[in-house]
C-alpha cells in the first residue's frame, strides 16, 4: 500500500503524472462508452456524457484524501507466484481466507472494486436516483478501464524495479495523448455480462498477458536511443516539464503494434457492457434525462460530433 501512495503523490520528472489510463484517455473511454448502450439507456446517458466525462477521473483525485483508494485500482498479480490466476481465489471471501485482508489490500483490489461498484450501480438503477447513476457509472469506468492496463497487474508497476521508471504514464497517457485520434474506436454494441466478477478477472488475466512485452519492447528500444533522443521538453500547464520524445513514443507505439488502441477499445466495450447489464440486472428501469441549461447542452452537442462520426451513431439514437 505504502508504495502505491508514494508514487501517487512524488512528483515526477516525466510529464505523464497521471497514474491508471491518465485523464485524457480515462475521460475519452467513460466519453465512447455511451455510444455503445441501447436505445433506452441511450439518451439518459448522452444527455449527461459530460459528466460521465468529466467524472471519469474522480477515483483518481480520491486518493489523494483517502489512503483505502489506491488499492482498489490494480492488482500485482505477480505478487501471488508464477501462475497467479490459478492461485488467487476469484470469491473475496475465499482470498480473505487465504492471504488475509491486509495483504489482498497490499497488493491490489481491483476485480472485487469492480464487483462493489457494478452491485452500488445495481441498487442506483432500482432506487431511480439519477445522481447515483451517473456517479457509480462514472466511477465504473474508471475501475473497468484500470484493469485493462498491463502495468496495474505487476509489482514492476512503474518500471522501478527495471531502471525502467516513468514507463507507466508513458504507455496509459503519453501513447493515448499522441495516438488515440488514428484509433478505430467503433467497438459495436454493450453486450450483457453474466457475472461481473468472473467477467473482471477474464479481463485482468488477459491484461496480465501483456505485462512483460511493456516492459521488454521499451527496454530493448531504450538501447537503441540515447537519452537527449529519447527525452525532450514542452511546456504543460504553464511549466517546461520532462517528457519522451515524439521520436521515442513513435517508436514505442510502432512496436506494441497496437496494443494500446487494442485495449482502449475493450475499455470502451467493456464499461459500456458493465452499465449496461447493471441496468438489465436491475429489472430495466425507465430513465429519467435531467433538464440541463442550453448551454450545456449545445456544448454537448459540439463535442459530440466528431465522436459521432467516428462511431457512426444516428444523432437520434
Amino acid at each position: 500500500m505504502l508504495k502505491r501512495l508514494i508514487f501517487t503523490l512524488c512528483i515526477l520528472t516525466i510529464a505523464s503524472f497521471c497514474i491508471s489510463w491518465g485523464f485524457f484517455a480515462h475521460k475519452k473511454i467513460n466519453r465512447l462508452a455511451v455510444f455503445t448502450l441501447p436505445p433506452p439507456m441511450f439518451k439518459f446517458y448522452k444527455s449527461n456524457i459530460l459528466y460521465l466525462t468529466d467524472h471519469a477521473v474522480d477515483p483518481d483525485k480520491r486518493r489523494y484524501a483517502d489512503s483505502t483508494e489506491a488499492a482498489k485500482h490494480y492488482l500485482d498479480a505477480d505478487h501471488y507466484g508464477a501462475a497467479p490466476f490459478d492461485s488467487i481465489p476469484q470469491l473475496w471471501q475465499e482470498a480473505v481466507a487465504k492471504f488475509g485482508e491486509d495483504t489482498l489490500k497490499a497488493y491490489g483490489i481491483v476485480p472485487w472494486q469492480i464487483q462493489r461498484t457494478y452491485n452500488t450501480l445495481v441498487s442506483a438503477f432500482k432506487a431511480g436516483d439519477p445522481e447515483k447513476i451517473l456517479k457509480h457509472s462514472a466511477d465504473l469506468g474508471h475501475y473497468v478501464s484500470d484493469a485493462h492496463v498491463p502495468l496495474h497487474t505487476t509489482e514492476n508497476y512503474n518500471g522501478q524495479l527495471t531502471n525502467q521508471t516513468g514507463i507507466h504514464g508513458f504507455w496509459e497517457s503519453r501513447l493515448p495523448e499522441l495516438y488515440s485520434e488514428q484509433y478505430d474506436f467503433f467497438v459495436g454494441k454493450a453486450r450483457y455480462i453474466e457475472n461481473p466478477l468472473k467477467e473482471a478477472w477474464k479481463i485482468l488475466k488477459n491484461t496480465y498477458s501483456y505485462k512483460d512485452s511493456v516492459l521488454k519492447i521499451e527496454a530493448r528500444l531504450s538501447k537503441r536511443f540515447p537519452s537527449d533522443r529519447k527525452f525532450s521538453f514542452a511546456e504543460r500547464n504553464g511549466k517546461i516539464v520532462k517528457d519522451y520524445s515524439e521520436e521515442y513514443s513513435a517508436a514505442y507505439h510502432k512496436a506494441l503494434n497496437g496494443m494500446v488502441e487494442r485495449q482502449m477499445q475493450a475499455s470502451i466495450l467493456a464499461t459500456g457492457s458493465f452499465w449496461y447489464s447493471a441496468w438489465v440486472d436491475a429489472g430495466q428501469p425507465g430513465l429519467t434525462t435531467f433538464q440541463a441549461s442550453e448551454d450545456v447542452l449545445s456544448t454537448t452537442r459540439d463535442e459530440l460530433v466528431q465522436d459521432r462520426k467516428m462511431l457512426g451513431r444516428d444523432e437520434n439514437h
